[in-house]
């Protein structure tokens, strides 16, 4: 039986093949997440063990408020200069360092632009001189107020150089400044990780980044010989007090390194999950491969069983024939994954300003993860053939035996119940009572509820595929398409399967999409009662700022009726962290948004009172007279008095604090304003004066409101094109299920080709017959996948309605392009099967047994 098996293997390469492909595209998303993680995981090791090389142990205030990455910017807590003399005291210290590195500080370059950072922070610091790690490579160090000098990573890219007089962006609006220097890293490095790095003088890094004198964002300290670094650790933490954080340059390492791989962890999940995706898709190509090759091989597996082979013998041959292509797909899907782990890594590099790559490393999780999946998918996907192919009857040997069609009684009960729990777990997950499992539960209700739609496609697939096939029923080789492609409806069901689900998913994700832009335009045209706007494009976690004294300005232009801009920052309000806002006019939020008062005045604030909405005054008991302590990102905490409670709206933030709270936030100026003209002012009079104010701020731009709603749902158009290019590869992978689905049904068919051949069918007619029968199967498959696709679509919209997205807005437009994109996959689909079937020696497919 071993023998028979890899000979029947061998006859059957390219049929195999394909079916392979699939899953070593999955496979190579798997092990390219891994690659890719390790990799990056590796060289962020590095890169921070180098940029504490230095320190032995560091001492830094504690955050008044952890805010994570996707929240926004750590604020920076001011060290006074008292503290560095009580560390310099303590014995075992060497030497203490005062230093100012604060995230914040912009460039602007020679095209007036500030130079962006994806992910890498913009620092600045106070120039402590040159050592073993920082070397200055042009120019001398800043020794006047107005004297910086920068890392050669950020001259190269804003193009500036030693002598240069460039603008810089800090907690205080842009300045003047003098680059009298240029420095780099051992080892010839221009950068550390990436970082964007702007070195002042002592006293104006103090000021501007730390906003007080005579503070530091941190104490460095070098013990003295024979002092371990755990040990003066201990000893400087008793000597501080508790509201310090003391910890060893390894321990900085670790959880800086740390800190990064669990962003990595985010693309992580993405490519295991467009792997997952690829790999389900990739499961119905095996499926329908192995159910062809079985029902092909019926008279010599009936044979076998004639001859004294086992129901149990016939299933290990198929399993192992399962096992060789799961084999040899999981090495090549592991090759692949290591060529993409490192092409991603590169790009990542690039992308985040020359990151210094550690080598490409294969880690064990990459080996374990592609034979695992590869071997599990294959094997799964060919058990159902082999068992089916263990019941053929040894008598079947000895007639020339058809394969009717079994009864789809049992198949569409299952489908059913598949389909159903399916459906309820994604109730269970959408309505927010999956308890803490509520993305495992949609996830899992979205497979069950493509695997039970599959399931149920043979009951529909006869019908439709038959309506879809008289549009082609005018010529004798539409008919026979059409003939074909209803013949076997679990055939047709499974290979259309593969491309419903590529197509279901976009199609999904489009209408979630386009009904969150419709919803939030709608909104804001609705609420938005500013004709112009002020705002930037955020890049990182640093929202975009401008001077306030812009709106001051733009208050006295003729025609303006008011000017008011929007400070913002994570806060501990009554005990719980929530977004709050301060306002520069508190008596606009009514005009600007529409506001109403639901209690008491929400036209004035005093500096110790705070409006809240509707919402949050409802979810904590609050009233008017309430009294709410608050914690802010700077200073202590303080109590503020709710003095109005303001109707709840989707554009409004939940707590609003009077405008000298800003001072004590993260960022202490506006990051959006709003521009209210009186009766009978042109936008296009206006605006152009607010633009030439904004010369300073060169990180924002001001636009008419229909033009800022575009922007901010402009961000998800962006998000759909990123996940219909990943989903892509579904969508190949179900191409390849076309071709296989098509060129083992030209085999199975060599006689009746040769038949058709010699009573008159000619070579274009019978590819043009091929080609109806797979341009059916692709456009049934397409419709299934938009039908699917909007139901789970708009499922997600009726589950967030109370999360403000209020719209079922159905693409029409794409879903016709859907179905064209998917008559053109038949097409190109049937290509080679076609030229296959058209080239059949008419007497030897004749006498083909």
């Amino acid at each position: 039986m071993f023998r028979a098996t890899l000979k029947s293997l061998l006859a059957r390469k390219v049929r195999l093949i394909l079916s392979g492909l699939a899953v070593v595209l999955g496979v190579m998303f798997v092990s390219g997440a891994f690659v890719l993680t390790d990799t990056l995981g590796r060289s962020f090791d590095a890169i921070f063990a180098d940029a504490y090389e230095g320190v032995d142990v560091n001492v830094a205030a504690k955050p008044k408020i952890d805010v994570a990455e996707a929240e926004g910017m750590q604020a920076a807590q001011p060290l006074p200069a008292a503290t560095l003399d009580k560390v310099r005291a303590v014995p075992g210290v060497a030497e203490a360092s005062g230093v100012v590195g604060v995230d914040g500080a912009r460039l602007i370059g020679s095209n007036g632009k500030v130079v962006t950072s994806f992910g890498p922070p913009q620092l600045g610091e106070n120039w402590t001189g040159e050592n073993d790690l920082v070397q200055l490579r042009e120019g001398r160090p800043p020794q006047a107020d107005d004297e910086i000098v920068v890392n050669k990573a950020l001259a190269t890219a804003g193009k500036v150089k030693v002598g240069d007089r460039v603008g810089v962006l800090t907690l205080q609006p842009k300045q003047e400044f003098t680059i009298v220097g240029v420095f780099g890293y051992s080892g010839g490095r221009d950068s550390i990780g990436g970082a964007n790095e702007i070195m002042f003088t002592t006293p104006v890094a103090q000021r501007l980044m730390l906003g007080a004198p005579d503070t530091f964002s941190s104490i460095t300290v070098t013990a003295a010989g024979g002092t371990s670094d755990e040990a003066l650790r201990d000893a400087v933490a008793a000597a501080v007090g508790a509201d310090y954080e003391v910890k060893t340059g390894e321990q900085l390492s670790e959880e800086a390194a740390a800190s990064m791989k669990e962003a990595l962890s985010f693309f992580n999940r993405i490519l295991l999950g467009f792997a997952a995706v690829a790999l389900l898709v990739g499961t119905f190509l095996i499926l329908n491969t192995f159910s062809i090759i079985v029902a092909q091989r019926t008279r010599e597996l009936a044979l076998m069983r004639a001859i004294g082979a086992s129901g149990r013998q016939i299933i290990g041959s198929v399993v192992l024939e399962a096992i060789a292509v799961g084999l040899i797909a999981s090495v090549l899907g592991l090759g692949a994954g290591i060529g993409i782990g490192a092409l991603l890594a590169f790009l990542f590099s690039t992308f985040a300003g020359g990151l210094t790559l550690a080598g490409v490393g294969v880690p064990l999780s990459a080996v374990i993860g592609a034979f695992a999946v590869g071997l599990v998918i294959t094997v799964v996907a060919a058990l159902l053939p082999a068992l089916r192919a263990s019941r053929i009857p040894p008598i079947a040997a000895m007639q020339d035996v058809a394969n009717p069609d079994r009864p789809l009684t049992k198949v569409t009960v299952a489908g059913a119940i598949v389909t159903a729990v399916g459906a309820g777990l994604l109730a269970l997950g959408l309505t927010g009572n999956a308890g803490g499992n509520t993305l495992a539960t949609i996830l899992g209700g979205v497979l069950f509820a493509f695997i039970g739609v599959a399931l149920l496609t043979p009951l529909i697939s006869r019908p439709v595929v038959s309506l879809l096939g008289a549009i082609f029923a005018w010529s004798v080789p539409g008919k026979l398409g059409r003939l074909n492609s209803g013949r076997n409806p679990r055939r047709t069901a499974i290979t259309a399967a593969a491309l419903m689900v590529g197509i279901a998913l976009v199609t999904g994700v489009t209408v979630i999409l386009d009904s969150a832009k419709s919803s939030i335009g709608a909104l804001a045209q609705d609420t938005l009662k500013a004709e112009l706007v002020i705002s930037g494009a955020q890049s990182g976690p640093r929202p975009p700022s401008f001077d306030p004294a812009v709106l001051e300005k733009a208050a006295a232009i003729p025609g303006v009726r008011l000017a008011d801009g929007e400070y913002g920052d994570m806060a501990v309000v009554g005990g719980e962290r929530t977004w709050v806002a301060a306002s520069s006019d508190v008596a606009a939020l009514r005009q600007v948004f529409g506001a109403e008062a639901t209690a008491g005045d929400i036209d004035r604030l005093a500096p110790d009172g705070m409006l809240v909405s509707s919402d949050t005054a409802k979810s904590r008991g609050l009233s008017v007279g309430s009294q709410v302590p608050v914690q802010l990102s700077r200073g202590e905490a303080r109590t503020y008095t709710v003095t109005g409670i303001y109707a709840s709206s989707q554009l409004t933030n939940p707590v609003v604090l009077p405008p000298q709270a800003a001072r004590d936030f993260t960022i202490p100026q506006p990051i959006q304003g709003f521009i209210q003209l009186a009766p009978g002012t042109r936008v296009a009079d206006v605006q152009p004066q607010i633009e030439a104010l904004l010369a300073d701020s060169p990180e924002v731009s001001v636009a008419d409101r229909e033009a800022f709603i575009d922007q901010q749902t402009g961000q998800l158009d962006g998000l759909l094109t990123m996940i219909q290019i990943l989903l892509a590869l579904a969508i190949v992978i179900a191409v390849l299920g076309i071709i296989n689905t098509l060129a083992l049904s030209v085999l199975e068919r060599t006689r009746e080709l040769g038949l058709l051949r010699a009573i008159g069918l000619r070579r274009a007619q019978t590819m043009r017959m091929v080609t109806v029968e797979a341009v059916v199967i692709s456009v049934f498959g397409a419709l299934l996948g938009v039908a699917v696709g909007t139901g789970l679509g708009a499922a997600v919209v009726e589950a967030l309605r109370d999360e403000g997205i209020t719209d079922l807005v159905l693409p029409w437009s794409q879903m016709g392009v859907f179905l064209g994109l998917a008559a053109i996959i038949g097409v190109i689909a049937a290509v080679l099967p076609a030229v296959r079937a058209a080239r059949i020696n008419v007497l030897g497919a004749i006498a083909h047994d």
